[in-house]
């Protein structure tokens, strides 16, 4: 049987008198019916890798409805973030933050975990299938009686109501200059290997409370947060909930994108969304290592970044990946690693300022000094 797409049009909250904003939803399959899978980009809105990665994966997912193919549901938004894509000044692009509060557009989203669970407390059974049931209803009944009073707060509504009960929930991301990594609760790997090798993921980092409540952990975290509250009760990790980080943002080629879209396709048929066969899964393309391995080289003086390291490449720990240069002086500090590991991303901006971060190298070993907001120091 056929199976179309169907679009949806969300008219937003008007931020001013005169204006308004609309989210465009992309549907396919039946609820309910089989496993669903949600993917969104663009939440940071000046990261531009995932919507051309999103216009080579519909022509692929249109082709399986046309086949009759998709086995449950899919909903797939091109860009999560109409806000961030209009904040256009003085010839740069933000997108990355709000403007009214300055908060990040990734961070804020509603932590369900301890309403549900006071909800759901007394139905909780030793049947895991049914407590999935439960939790996605009492998840997708306080999300509905939830009332957005700005336009940012229904943004992240709307998108959270539409990915909270879904078997795989990916947020198409990117970094400044990076190869291609992931970002997931650590429950969750090392199941989630296929998502990394499939995408050829040169790291993949895990952990359970990384801190700002990310859209990827607010959809993902409930399972593992009220799996440690009813330990006597078999609530599985039941969400494959990731960032996925398309490498750097000058990473936008249709070849890359064909390459990541054909990547995700082969993901949904592996997960049983769409039918067919993906082939053998990629080799190994990472190991799984905690978030607080992963050593954030800070600038703790201004100056010229001149890179000893690229993107992509191992190195020790005591090695030597950048120096800062003071122009006035030409004085040189060292940024040396404490991780041994894959420098997975660095600053595309040779300026240096104080606090601001240089490099990330994923290390397998937890660092004393990473604690509190992982995702930024």
């Amino acid at each position: 049987m056929k199976q179309q797409r169907q679009t949806e049009t969300i008219a937003l909250l008007s931020s001013s008198p005169g204006t308004f904003r609309t989210l465009t939803v992309h549907r396919w399959g039946t609820a309910g019916r089989g496993p669903k899978a949600y993917i969104q980009t663009g939440l940071h809105a000046d990261e531009l890798p995932g919507l051309l990665v999103v216009q080579h994966l519909l022509p692929l997912i249109d082709a399986a409805g046309e086949a009759g193919a998709i086995l449950g549901e899919i909903q797939l938004v091109p860009t999560a973030n109409p806000i961030g894509l209009s904040q256009y000044l003085f010839g740069k692009h933000a997108g990355r933050f709000e403007f009214d509060s300055l908060g990040n557009f990734n961070r804020h989203y509603p932590d369900l975990a301890e309403s549900v669970g006071d909800a759901v407390a007394e139905r909780l059974s030793d049947d895991a299938a049914g407590n999935i049931d439960l939790i996605r209803a009492e998840c997708r009944r306080q999300l509905d009686a939830r009332v957005p009073t700005t336009e940012v707060d229904q943004l992240r509504l709307e998108l959270m109501k539409r990915a909270v009960d879904a078997d795989i929930a990916l947020d198409l991301h990117c970094d400044d200059v990076a190869v291609m990594h992931v970002y997931l609760g650590t429950p969750l790997w090392p199941s989630a290997a296929d998502l990394a090798y499939e995408l050829g993921a040169r790291a993949a980092l895990t952990a359970e409370v990384s801190g700002g409540d990310p859209f990827d952990e607010a959809v993902g975290g409930i399972w593992w947060q009220l799996a440690h509250r009813f330990p006597d009760c078999p609530i599985p990790p039941a969400c494959l909930s990731a960032t996925v980080e398309l490498r750097g943002d000058r990473d936008v080629s249709d070849t890359l994108a064909a390459r990541d879209a054909a990547a995700l396709f082969r993901l949904l048929q592996r997960r049983g969304v769409i039918a067919g066969d993906p082939g053998p899964l990629p080799a190994a393309s990472c190991d799984g290592t905690p978030l607080s391995g992963t050593d954030i080289l800070l600038c703790p003086v201004g100056g010229v970044l001149a890179f000893h390291r690229e993107a992509g490449d191992v190195v020790a720990a005591g090695e030597l990946i950048a120096e800062i240069v003071d122009p006035l002086t030409g004085a040189r500090t060292p940024l040396i690693t404490r991780a041994s590991g894959v420098l997975f991303a660095r600053t595309g901006h040779p300026l240096a300022r104080p606090g601001l971060p240089a490099a990330k190298i994923a290390g397998p070993v937890p660092l004393a000094h990473r604690t509190g907001a992982l995702l930024t120091q």
